[in-house]
């Protein structure tokens, strides 16, 4: 193996110019990536990760420009080569996956023609020989049925599938340096594990060189060799994945996995620390130490003296931009505020007994014909939850969770089946007919942030108008004394009633939607996915924030989620559903620990964990959740479930499973018998030797 590398990057330096003047967004960042090896680069929005990357593709716009440094590909400099020679190893000799696999593909051309086009273009080779290539690839992408994916169009196939089309065409001409953007970021956490599990095959066999950027610091230690931590701009720590992930030695890096629910931390006894304060501005950069005005380490007249460079550890591979490295004591455990009256969970507050919400759609229902098909979205739906309990809901999309949201809240009504808030029935009364009581008593923390705010009016206005609608309040200054006690609820300055939303960053905003469901002192709140479209650090803080509100109030919680490691850190109980079904329910021990309900089992395996101590099995899913409205005939989820075969008779196939309490309130719809579930093996273990290290 050569020992040039692939990628070698030197104190690279880019930057945009604008009106305003010479932004710069990524400064002396200097990485290698030799051969077979892959990089993850990680760090908070806005730290310049995806910048890198199209600097490497010479891809910034007319705006944005490498203004020192330089990357040398295969031993070249790229900064000299021509126009035709970056055209002609774009594409063939290094290849890009981004984060959303639609921007990639032309949705008006047939799959199969635009693989082909990539060896056509790049290796000038004929149609037949591009075909048959094309086919071999994305039978090498485990993709079911090549012929016919080649030729459909990408919008009739999911999108873990249209991610498997987009390695497929930048794998097709075997490239030396394949970049990924956060490939996996929108999709459920069993494809992505099926993906994650593809790249690192893939990444064997062809010895292809890879730069992985994430946020998720446990698909970096699931993919990568090394890894370089970016904050603001900068590098600040880089190394291999054991040096950083055990011997840590940069504030920020430490402040990461602080912020991170790994196996171990309690969200009374061991809460997460979120690291406090924001990025700051590229314009607004402070002198010395970027990461400075938020470090706990910081001393004034050494970390602002000057630029820091970066400094050896404790060998040249390990290296960290601090100038404190031998002073810090780096096994000291943070400062964490402990919960001293965690709230007992008091009465059913929320009574859903047998709910069934059926769509019946039409063929063709635009034009008045075809025949109807049902739909059958929540199945047989039963669950409580109580008085400051809060309650997940887990599960691949498509399995009924947002629709079971939507019946709750009263955008959709039930089709059978019954839905109690305290003793109100509220499940087959829209939003339009409940009164303003049961509408206060019933809110919900959305996903994306950005969308739930009018850009138009102030962050204080807004808050006021949800008041006003809830009769809180009997005057104006009663209603903005209220919103002003809101905002320090939420832990955010009384001067931001006054601000714009996009004056406010992503974590500022997800508060003002916490605060705003909060107003009317709900009994209920509905978080659907309240932290995932959040850095990890502000994750933390609203992970938090939610859970001391919720103590305080009493309010019981409905977490609507996929990352299952939140889930075990802020759940009391929690609840597996798949395609309509509840097919697990019971405490958060009961759920983690076995034995699983075959799907949980899965689900648990494709947790990706930042500790190098934690052992998992191996379950990927094969295939994709069936469709709704042709869902398969016995077990919903037997087209999927490795342990079918140990159950006599077909019975996964023609029966559905009964529901079976294996304890007090653990429930599981499985047909596997006793003997089965006692001899299953928990999925998540630690390593003995690390442990003991």
């Amino acid at each position: 193996m050569s020992v040039e590398p692939i990628l070698e990057i030197d104190k690279l330096n880019i930057s945009f110019f604008v009106r305003a003047g010479e932004i710069p967004a990524v400064m002396d960042f200097s990485c290698k990536v030799m051969p077979g090896e892959t990089m993850g680069l990680v760090g908070e929005s806005g730290c310049g990760k995806s910048t890198v990357a199209l600097g490497i593709m010479r891809d910034m716009g007319n705006r944005g420009q490498i203004v020192g440094g330089s990357i040398k590909f295969r031993g070249r400099d790229m900064g000299e080569m021509s126009d035709a020679e970056l055209r002609d190893i774009r594409g063939s000799k290094i290849a890009m996956i981004y984060q959303e696999p639609m921007a990639s593909l032309n949705p008006a051309m047939k799959i199969g023609k635009q693989l082909m086009e990539v060896l056509i273009i790049h290796e000038n080779v004929s149609k037949n020989e591009a075909y048959e290539r094309s086919l071999a690839m994305l039978e090498s992408v485990k993709l079911p049925d090549p012929a016919r994916v080649m030729s459909a169009y990408p919008h009739q196939i999911s999108g873990g599938q249209q991610q498997r089309i987009v390695i497929a065409m930048a794998l097709l001409s075997k490239p030396d340096l394949l970049l990924l953007d956060e490939p996996t970021t929108a999709l459920d956490v069993t494809v992505e594990a099926g993906i994650v599990q593809l790249i690192k095959e893939l990444g064997r066999e062809t010895g292809t060189s890879m730069l992985f950027i994430s946020h998720n610091l446990g698909l970096i230690l699931e993919t990568c060799d090394r890894i370089t931590v970016m904050y603001s701009g900068e590098a600040v720590e880089t190394g291999t994945v054991n040096d950083v992930f055990d011997r840590m030695r940069h504030p920020y890096t430490q402040g990461l996995f602080n912020s991170i629910p790994l196996p171990g931390a309690d969200k009374n006894t061991r809460p997460l620390v979120a690291i406090p304060g924001q990025l700051p501005l590229p314009m607004e950069r402070p002198v010395g130490c970027n990461f400075g005005p938020r470090c706990s380490h910081y001393v004034e007249s050494i970390c602002n003296a000057g630029a820091i460079s970066m400094q050896e550890v404790d060998s040249d591979a390990h290296r960290s931009r601090c100038l404190r490295i031998d002073e810090i004591d780096w096994n000291a455990e943070p400062e964490r505020p402990l919960v001293s009256d965690p709230a007992e969970p008091g009465d059913v507050v929320l009574d859903v007994r047998e709910l069934k919400k059926y769509y019946d759609v039409a063929a063709n229902k635009m034009f008045g014909g075809g025949d109807t098909r049902t739909v059958k979205a929540n199945e047989s739906i039963t669950l409580q939850a109580r008085e400051a309990e809060t309650v997940a809901i887990v599960g691949e999309s498509g399995c009924g969770k947002s629709t079971l949201a939507k019946v709750l809240l009263g955008l959709e009504t039930a089709t059978d089946g019954e839905v109690l808030l305290g003793a109100v029935s509220i499940g087959d009364t829209d939003v339009g007919d409940r009164s303003t009581e049961t509408v206060a008593s019933v809110q919900m923390v959305f996903q994306n942030p950005f969308d739930t705010l009018n850009p138009s009016h102030s962050v204080g206005s807004q808050i006021m108008r949800t008041l006003e609608k809830f009769k809180i309040g009997n005057s104006y200054d009663e209603r903005r004394e209220r919103m002003l006690e809101l905002l320090d609820l939420v832990k955010l300055p009384r001067a931001f009633a006054e601000r714009m939303p996009r004056q406010l960053s992503g974590g500022q905003k997800q508060r003002i939607g916490v605060a705003r469901a909060f107003a009317g002192q709900p009994k209920l709140v509905v978080a659907d996915e309240p932290v995932s479209a959040l850095d990890v650090s502000v994750q933390a803080a609203v992970t938090e924030l939610l859970m001391e509100i919720q103590r305080e109030a009493k309010t019981t919680m409905l977490f609507i989620s996929h990352d299952l490691s939140v889930v075990r850190y802020i759940a009391d109980r929690v609840v597996v559903m798949y395609l309509g079904h509840i097919v697990e329910q019971g405490t958060t021990d009961d759920i983690f620990a076995p034995p699983y309900h075959p799907y949980t089992e899965a689900l648990l395996s494709a947790i990706p964990i930042a500790d190098t101590s934690v052992e998992k099995k191996q379950i990927v899913l094969e295939g994709d959740i069936p469709s709704a409205l042709n869902p398969p005939s016995g077990c919903p989820f037997q087209t999927r479930c490795g342990h079918k075969s140990k159950v006599d008779n077909n019975l996964c196939e023609t029966e559905m499973p009964p529901e079976r309490e294996l304890n007090s309130g653990h429930v599981i719809k499985c047909h596997l018998d006793s003997r089965h579930l006692d001899a299953m093996e928990p999925v998540i273990s630690f390593s003995t030797d690390k442990k003991a290290s």
